[in-house]
């Protein structure tokens, strides 16, 4: 019997509990009129680096540049911002060098296929061996891959940056974090009879 009774008080309390937690009640005040109360339980944190962070993302992955220009404009930004098209302008061209190398001694393979596999008479590459023209273009065809692969990291990078200075830029560490640095001294036991002391430095964190 008091087993009964316990359980039935338990299956209230939990009806209660699961009442008290509803996010929103309609009540009406004392003029009939319905009104929403809102639970004051429940959390309204906005997590604002967050929000800032995927909007730095969408930025730059826009308009290089944009995610950084948008965390706010400083010194530091500001010259992130100038290495990122430094850095795809030099890029840029080094392609275009580097394409043109390779069309060039491509075709210049072209003429002396068509030509029985000997230099054309005219040819600024006449004194070259057709060994070395393979060469070199297999080359300036490999730096114009390895060009487009670093264009494609800095693209990628930019949008990373981005999104950790978004983050960051509201990451608070609060008041109370501290470092302390010190001189010390660590007692390495006894050997022989003789205390032995060691000199060392000693870091403190208070968190």
């Amino acid at each position: 019997m008091a087993g009964r009774i316990w359980f039935i008080v338990v299956l209230a309390l939990a009806s209660l509990s699961v009442k008290a937690q509803d996010p929103i009640t309609i009540k009406a005040d004392s003029s009939g009129v319905k009104v929403a109360k809102v639970d004051t339980l429940k959390s309204n944190y906005v997590n604002v680096g967050k929000i800032a962070a995927r909007r730095a993302i969408l930025r730059s992955a826009i308009i290089p540049g944009w995610g950084q220009f948008g965390n706010g404009l400083n010194v530091y930004r500001g010259v992130k911002i100038a290495a990122i098209y430094t850095g795809a302008t030099l890029l840029t061209l080094s392609y275009i060098d580097n394409n043109n190398k390779y069309k060039e001694f491509l075709a210049e393979l072209r003429d002396r296929q068509a030509n029985g596999g000997k230099a054309v008479i005219g040819s600024p590459y006449y004194d070259v061996q057709t060994a070395g023209l393979t060469s070199a273009k297999d080359t300036y065809r490999r730096n114009r891959e390895v060009v487009i692969f670093s264009m494609i990291g800095l693209y990628g990078i930019q949008v990373v940056e981005a999104y950790v200075d978004a983050r960051l830029k509201y990451f608070d560490v609060g008041d109370d974090l501290a470092i302390s640095i010190k001189p010390s001294i660590i007692n390495s036991g006894t050997l022989f009879g003789y205390q032995s002391y060691v000199p060392a430095v000693k870091v403190s964190f208070k968190l």
